[in-house]
């Protein structure tokens, strides 16, 4: 249920996108009549309406995600609020100049401040991957080091791979990267964490009647 949660708004961003951008014109009408009191001007172009009624799709997916967390008494994940906050600020730029640019910038201020928590944790000798799994994993100081400056390297190189796609490339293939690109890098990352985790775990003993000669 979480995970599906997590990436609800990645995936809703992405199909609004699409249907959007496969009809332009049509989006752009929708888009005036409904947003136009949020645009500035007024008026929603086609070339700007699918990024437009992504975002907006997004943000109130995220809203909708902390009001039901809060609703049922649940925690809501400092990230999330993090997330919240820049989708509403990023986001509602976005929609009143009605430019993509700030919608872009969403992702890599999200994996700065995912590295620059791993890296505050490290400098306050408070191991952030650490003091999430140390309940389930038992490794060595050094390893903990190891990992967590990894985790802070890595999300840092997204947040600039996140800029160079949408700089470089158009919104369509930005869009692609943002759903499949970043989410195979971190599924990969994370397997190679898994498989680093494992090759350091402690070994059990072996029963005494096994150890005898």
């Amino acid at each position: 249920m979480k995970l599906l949660l997590d990436f609800l708004p990645l995936l809703l961003f992405f199909v609004t996108f699409k249907y959007a951008d496969g009809q332009p014109e049509a989006a752009a009408v929708f888009a005036t009549e409904h947003l136009g009191f949020l645009v500035s001007g007024g008026k929603v172009g086609p070339t700007e309406a699918p990024v437009l009624l992504a975002t907006v799709t997004v943000m109130l997916v995220t809203i909708a995600q902390v009001l039901f967390l809060k609703l049922r008494g649940r925690k809501v994940d400092l990230m999330l609020w993090v997330s919240l906050a820049l989708i509403v600020v990023l986001g509602g730029a976005t929609v009143y100049f009605h430019s993509e640019t700030f919608i872009k910038w969403k992702p890599t201020m999200l994996y700065w401040a995912f590295s620059a928590a791993f890296l505050v944790s490290h400098l306050l000798r408070r191991n952030l991957l650490r003091q999430v799994l140390k309940n389930e994993v038992d490794l060595p100081d050094p390893v903990w080091a190891r990992l967590n400056w990894a985790w802070t390297l890595f999300f840092a190189a997204m947040g600039f791979a996140n800029l160079y796609v949408a700089y470089s490339y158009s919104t369509e293939a930005w869009a692609n990267f943002k759903v499949f690109g970043s989410t195979g890098l971190m599924v990969l990352f994370t397997l190679g964490q898994g498989v680093y985790m494992s090759r350091h775990l402690p070994q059990e003993e072996a029963p005494a009647e096994e150890r005898k000669p």
